[in-house]
């Protein structure tokens, strides 16, 4: 092998020492996802003081991941963990929240248990709320990191920049994308198949809203695409499934295709009550 390819790689690895591995960062999302749900858990704890200390072992994961990857002065670093760990609480809440809306949603699920044990949707909406966490507090890497886990795992890919209400529901979820500047309310439920994406892939665009926004109550099936920045899915409207969809609708919209069988052409359909 020749020595300047060497020597290139060589350089590569000194510019990147401290860089934490996607393993490391999978293996925070997953030990803190399971001290929040004990389903998701691989032990579990008879007393506070263990719970704690565990706790604070993933704190320190958290620290050292975030000290080997941000440009930043140690106090900093110091409020960020701070910061995510205090918001906590209402994290789970709202991951509770998601939770009873995939089992409220679906009739194949037989408890809440299963939901969180088994639903794709489940490790999907996690990762994303987590990095969501850490990107609002301005970290850079580990909240995309954390959600390509997750679309590695489930084949659903949610930025970590995207506005996501409560209530969120996600079924089956195999190959939905939620794009950066997404906004989407709460109550809604979407299934596989599903993107949310931007018009054009123009880098001058990187900060200009390109992306969709969904409104509350709003429904989306299978293989729909809602492209856009300026589009907006009023709310408690219903996207039929393999809809492209370029402008708003209004809201109790119902967009869908009606095939006829003997021209086998379509057309889109709008009802409003």
């Amino acid at each position: 092998m020749q020595d300047d390819f060497l020597d290139h790689l060589l350089k590569a690895h000194h510019d990147c020492p401290e860089c934490p591995s996607p393993e490391e960062i999978s293996g925070f999302f997953n030990e803190l996802t399971g001290i929040l749900f004990p389903d998701f858990a691989t032990r579990k704890y008879q007393t506070k003081d263990e719970l704690k200390a565990h706790l604070d072992e993933v704190r320190h994961q958290l620290l050292q991941l975030l000290t080997r990857s941000q440009q930043l002065p140690g106090h900093q670093i110091d409020e960020i963990t701070s910061a995510f760990f205090e918001a906590l609480p209402v994290l789970r809440h709202t991951l509770l929240k998601d939770v009873n809306a995939m089992y409220e949603g679906d009739p194949a699920a037989r408890n809440r248990h299963e939901v969180i044990r088994t639903y794709p949707g489940f490790v999907a909406i996690a990762a994303y709320r987590i990095a969501y966490s850490l990107h609002r507090l301005q970290v850079e890497g580990l909240p995309r990191a954390i959600t390509e886990y997750a679309h590695s795992k489930t084949g659903i890919d949610i930025h970590p920049g995207a506005t996501i209400g409560e209530n969120f529901c996600i079924d089956h979820g195999t190959g939905i994308v939620i794009g950066e500047t997404t906004f989407i309310g709460s109550h809604v439920k979407i299934y596989q198949g599903v993107t949310l994406g931007a018009l054009s892939v123009d880098k001058a665009d990187a900060l200009v809203k390109r992306h969709p926004t969904i409104e509350d109550h709003v429904v989306i099936y299978a293989g729909a695409t809602i492209l856009g920045g300026d589009t907006v899915v009023g709310h408690h409207s219903i996207i039929g499934g393999n809809v492209w969809l370029t402008r708003s609708v209004p809201p109790h919209s119902k967009i869908y295709y009606q095939s006829s069988s003997q021209s086998y052409s379509s057309d889109t359909i709008v009802t409003k009550p």
